[in-house]
């Protein structure tokens, strides 16, 4: 209990504080490719104006693109590369702009512009220039701008942040664990403090208990039964039962509840605490049908899942109406075992399945005590079939109720 409590906290803590290393590392890269994009569109802007007006010049003799900078300093306009191809309305190339670039040839450019009008967009990215398309009076220009520095930026940074968030990751993940025991100590305490009270509380109560209910029986001996016997008995029967429930519950807390397991036959348990139910079914007006493979086996307390499925049987007993059916079922499905416990409600009865494995919790939320019950079977059945390694859900379909374990 304390292994998997210390993991649940663990994994709440890691998941919230990955989510925001991981809205952070978002935020920050988008953030920097979007300003990133905006000032190579706004200077692919600006030198469609200037572009073509150092188509004359010879090489090592051009002039800055534009000089007026704003903010930026005086050297930044050398340090611009781009190349711009002109098309006529048919797509045919007229001339390429290679002024101010000397890596690519014109044959290149050529077909840089091409693999372009062939994506069909106005702005993007291609091999490492950020392009733009402009179209006027039927003529086409294709200008690209050499983004190669801004990228590499661009990826070292989310490398960096990539790196400080694992980091980050890594280091809170140690501070969780060295002081996840220290966060759940109080809730660990009020655990224990509740099982020393139950622990404590039915010891108290066996002996009174015990007295009352052997007083009852001997009122019956003496006077014979009545009305008001009969009800002392029954409900120190269902006192007691109570007791023994919150005593089971508060075990299967334990961090290892079932110490001594071994391998069993699952298919003759099974069969063996089913064996009663069609005379009981049948006497109270209703079916039982049961449908169990031969051979399954089991490592476990075999005890523990007998009382398991005996909860469960006994749960549909109580709640099947008059003519209802109940059913039990168990084969093998890969390398798991299901098994499944079925029955009838009554067809306007709509459950709650997912409060069916609460603590005190009845479906029967009035709790007129015409169906007996404490609340805390299913909670059993439930903390039982978890200490396996296994789930139990349920679920409804139309009239029929169905819990399934997977073990």
């Amino acid at each position: 209990m304390l292994k998997k409590m210390r993991w649940r906290f663990i994994g709440a803590a890691m998941a919230a504080f990955t989510a925001v290393v991981v809205t952070l590392l978002c935020f920050v890269n988008l953030w920097n490719y979007s300003s990133m994009t905006r000032q190579q569109d706004t200077t692919l802007d600006r030198l469609l104006e200037v572009d073509g007006t150092n188509d004359n010049a010879s090489p090592g003799k051009v002039t800055p693109p534009f000089e007026d900078m704003g903010r930026f300093s005086p050297e930044v306009p050398y340090m611009i590369r781009f190349f711009s191809v002109h098309l006529d309305e048919s797509g045919t190339v007229e001339r390429v702009n290679q002024n101010y670039i000397a890596s690519v040839s014109q044959a290149e450019a050529e077909n840089y512009a091409k693999t372009v009008l062939a994506q069909g967009r106005t702005r993007g990215y291609e091999s490492g220039y950020r392009y733009f398309v402009s179209g006027e009076g039927g003529k086409t220009v294709v200008l690209f701008l050499n983004s190669e520095r801004e990228l590499q930026t661009m990826k070292s940074l989310l490398l960096i942040t990539l790196v400080i968030a694992a980091v980050s990751l890594g280091v809170v993940f140690g501070l969780v664990v060295i002081f996840s025991r220290r966060a759940i100590a109080p809730y660990l305490k009020n655990m224990e403090a509740q099982k020393q009270f139950i622990t404590n509380a039915s010891h108290e109560l066996k002996t009174p208990l015990t007295a009352i209910s052997t007083s009852a029986d001997v009122l019956a001996m003496e006077y014979g039964e009545d009305e008001w016997v009969r009800s002392i008995q029954t409900q120190a029967g269902r006192l007691a039962k109570l007791i023994t429930n919150l005593v089971t519950l508060s075990r299967l807390d334990e961090e290892n509840p079932f110490p001594l397991r071994a391998e069993f036959s699952l298919s003759d348990t099974l069969w063996e605490i089913g064996e009663p139910f069609p005379a009981l079914a049948q006497a109270k007006g209703k079916t039982y049908t049961q449908d169990i493979t031969d051979g399954l086996t089991l490592t476990g307390d075999r005890t523990a899942i007998g009382q398991m499925i005996s909860i469960l049987l006994d749960n549909a007993l109580k709640y099947t109406p008059d003519g209802g059916r109940i059913s039990l079922s168990a084969r093998r499905t890969g390398k798991r075992t299901e098994i499944i416990v079925a029955n009838t409600v009554d067809g306007e009865q709509t459950i709650d399945t997912t409060r069916l494995f609460d603590r005190f919790y009845r479906a029967d939320e009035s709790h007129s005590g015409t169906v007996s019950g404490t609340g805390i079977g299913l909670s059993i059945a439930r903390a039982t079939v978890q200490a396996h390694g296994g789930k139990i859900s349920a679920r409804q379909a139309g009239n029929v109720i169905s819990f399934q374990v997977v073990l």
